[in-house]
């Protein structure tokens, strides 16, 4: 045993001196500089906006025309510019480039909620590793991603960028995707700490919480990705929390964030964050992005009358040269402009097709049965699938692949005439849209199409000579704005009647119908599932979007991917409904950048803990589909759950054997769920603490898997005594194939109370919040 722990201990050493050499060169080299230059490297050098001139400090040549923004150079000292860019969802840069014939474009990869949905972090790690390669050889040093906050409200306009409504599911996804892409030598940011939880005032809104809620629900993922991924930068959120915006909050950034949970990187703000640059500085948010003069001015000025500490510049300018010495920039990597993207695209197709949802598959209509000659593709979406979302988690990807592209590559037919029809119309209007900047999208998006509108008789003709209906469903939301529940979360119309007289017309002829679902966040399906046969949830699966819902269709990918987000019945019965988006003040609206309103906001977040399936399960609220569900084109039973102790000490290990008892291979998605005892605080009936996935499993073959449950994992945090605390009584263990579905169960004993960790920053809200409880 010597032989193994001296070995460790001398690496671990040597890790921790290497870092601490870093920064005591970092230290070195600051020391070095002069106040301006100090205060130039905390600002960002600034962005360019058509029609606004720049906003910087500089403003040097775009080294990556498009990304999001650079550091300040200091040549003298061997500091290069470095570079930033968007986005969670595949590197978002300029794909053309003037007087240059060459393109650069990206993988569009599939969007954070798919990739959740594949319960796969190694999966997810080497889309991670696809994903940071590119950002190296296009010559950006750190990608602003992945996005984490969590899916407190089905309508979040950025909620495709974030992983689930669960801290655990989005914290081991987020850490995933930071060790791939930091595999490659290049940064991640991971964003947006915290709660930004939605679009609507986003740079006004307070949030008002209690502390359990926050450090449970909202902080939690981050403690995970921090710990197990180091991400070289942590980007702040645009909200308030209890009165102070979080780039302003020493107690968030400093307390929490470094001394608490040993975050060694820098902070960096959203994109013009926050307003009080002094208390951004003092609060450790390092580095002010994309940088204006008025920023620099402010530093500048407080320093000369004393109100801010010359010291303070000097650790954040030192965290900010700790991380250029580790660059790519800064060792004059030689990036080639040409990263495997037809590999990249191979992944993202094979990854997209892990995180697909099969909700629903009566009378066996998946997968799609050889004899078929003819299908009739229904919606609009079906020509124009979404690759992924708006804003800056959009990606200038070379191609998507339609459905109907998808469908016909893989050897299906579809119906010519109709086809031809669709093909025609979404052209059409198209054209008729007016080609905006990327600014000018964001600030007023161009909503989809409407459906074609179909001649009834036309039904009943295509139900006559194809063998089978599909209909696809789109939607899209991103940056900006928040999604409604009209037209939106539920469907419109104009989609019901599409489903109404297909279903109609193709049951006439006892064939069957089929939906896709292509969105990148829930919608209601309960009033109108049992109309048709088949349900997949496509989400929004990346450029190969088409042929890997095809794959999935045709049974060449038996689908595995299971929810890590509830589906309601309807959108009232989410207990954030009643308060989100907030409460606006519009008497005391302002004009910010570009002349866009900022109208003060505030939301409670009144349901404390109880969000998503902590809600629906402990309140016995009966969803749509629960979190963790998800079907198969083959059969699983879960047997011979073992616990390693029936006392708990430091931890104990769970063990189940899983089984595919059906015809075809499959993978199944196992998830360990935890009941606590509840008598000296209020908790949920179980929260999920911690999921695998099983290779794919032949027919009849079995696979152990193998859990571990630390004192973390059975602690509540206590906001009166703030610390995490594990209560004495009985833990009942629960695995399951949801967090409805659980299949096996075991308990186990703690003795005595015990204090896990002990807190020190305190967060309080201003005011009391009258958290919902059991």
């Amino acid at each position: 045993m010597k032989k193994i722990i001296l070995p460790l201990l001398a690496v671990a050493f040597s890790l921790t001196a290497a870092a601490q050499n870093s920064n005591n060169n970092a230290k070195d080299i600051v020391s070095k500089m002069t106040l301006d230059e100090k205060i130039n490297l905390v600002v960002g050098m600034g962005m360019k906006l058509p029609g606004q001139g720049g906003t910087g400090v500089g403003l040097t040549d775009d080294k990556v025309p498009g990304a999001a923004g650079t550091t300040y150079s200091i040549p003298r000292l061997n500091l290069p510019t470095t570079v930033v860019a968007d986005g969670p969802a595949g590197l978002r840069i300029n794909p053309t480039r003037p007087t240059d014939r060459r393109t650069y474009y990206a993988t569009a990869w599939p969007v954070a909620t798919l990739l959740a949905s594949t319960w796969d972090t190694k999966l997810v790690e080497a889309v991670g590793k696809g994903m940071g390669n590119e950002v190296k050889e296009y010559g950006v040093d750190v990608l602003l991603g992945p996005g984490m906050n969590i899916h407190r409200n089905p309508l979040g306009g950025r909620n495709f960028e974030y992983y689930s409504e669960d801290p655990v599911v989005s914290g081991k996804m987020a850490a995933a995707m930071v060790n791939g892409i930091q595999s490659n030598g290049v940064g991640v940011s991971i964003k947006h700490f915290a709660m930004n939880n939605e679009e609507t005032n986003r740079n006004t809104i307070n949030v008002i919480t209690g502390t359990r809620a926050m450090r449970e629900i909202y902080l939690r993922g981050f403690e995970i990705a921090v710990k197990e991924s180091n991400p070289w930068t942590v980007m702040s959120s645009y909200n308030k929390i209890n009165g102070t915006y979080t780039s302003e909050n020493y107690d968030l950034l400093t307390t929490i964030l470094r001394k608490e949970w040993g975050f060694k990187g820098l902070v960096m703000t959203d994109w013009f964050g926050g307003t009080n640059t002094v208390a951004q500085m003092k609060a450790g948010n390092d580095l002010l992005m994309p940088g204006t003069p008025d920023q620099r001015k402010a530093i500048k000025d407080a320093v000369d009358n004393g109100t801010l500490d010359v010291k303070v510049i000097d650790e954040n300018a030192a965290r900010i040269v700790n991380y250029i010495l580790g660059t790519p920039a800064y060792q004059h990597y030689a990036f080639t402009n040409a990263p495997d993207l037809k590999a990249h695209a191979a992944l993202a197709r094979s990854a997209a097709t892990e995180g697909m949802i099969l909700l629903q598959n009566n009378h066996a209509a998946l997968p799609l049965n050889k004899s078929i000659k003819s299908i009739a593709p229904f919606g609009i979406t079906s020509f124009d699938f979404v690759s992924g979302g708006t804003g800056s988690g959009d990606v200038n990807e070379a191609y998507t692949v339609s459905l109907a592209e998808g469908l016909t590559n893989a050897g299906f037919k579809l119906d010519e005439e109709l086809s031809k029809n669709y093909e025609d119309y979404v052209m059409g209007e198209k054209s008729k849209q007016p080609h905006k900047s990327f600014l000018e999208e964001f600030m007023n998006p161009t909503p989809r199409i409407t459906e074609m509108p179909i001649d009834d008789k036309v039904f009943a003709d295509k139900a006559a000579t194809n063998d089978v209906a599909l209909i696809t469903i789109g939607r899209n939301a991103g940056e900006g704005s928040d999604r409604k529940v009209e037209n939106d979360f539920n469907l419109k119309a104009s989609e019901i009647a599409l489903i109404d007289k297909v279903a109609a017309a193709f049951h006439a002829k006892n064939k069957k119908v089929i939906v896709v679902i292509n969105s990148g966040g829930v919608i209601e399906v309960a009033s109108w599932r049992n109309k048709v046969d088949a349900v997949l949830l496509a989400w929004q699966p990346g450029m190969e979007a088409g042929n890997a819902v095809a794959d999935v269709l045709s049974g060449k990918v038996n689908p595995s991917g299971k929810l890590a987000s509830t589906f309601p019945v309807k959108y009232e019965d989410d207990v954030t409904a009643k308060n989100f988006p907030g409460i606006e003040f519009k008497d005391k609206a302002t004009k910010g950048m570009l002349g866009m309103p900022m109208i003060p906001a505030e939301v409670t977040y009144e349901e404390g803990v109880y969000v998503g399936y902590r809600y629906y399960n402990s309140f016995k609220i009966k969803p749509a589909y629960a979190f963790g569900y998800g079907l198969s084109y083959t059969h699983f039973t879960y047997t011979n759950i073992r616990l390693s102790a029936t006392t708990f000490k430091d931890k104990i290990s769970v063990t189940v054997d899983v089984k595919n008892t059906g015809t075809v291979a499959g993978k199944e998605a196992v998830q360990l769920y935890l009941s606590a005892p509840a008598k000296k605080m209020n908790k949920p009936a179980e929260e999920l603490k911690a999921f695998d996935k099983t290779r794919l499993l032949q027919p009849g073959e079995k696979q152990t898997l193998q859990f571990e449950i630390n004192a973390k994992d059975l602690a509540s945090f206590d906001a009166k005594n703030n610390n995490w605390v594990a209560e004495a009584g009985t833990y009942t263990v629960k695995i399951g194939a949801s967090s409805e579905n659980i299949l096996q169960k075991a308990s186990f004993t703690l003795p005595a109370q015990k204090m896990v960790e002990q807190c020190h920053a305190v967060l309080q809200p201003q005011v009391t919040v009258n958290e919902l409880k059991r």
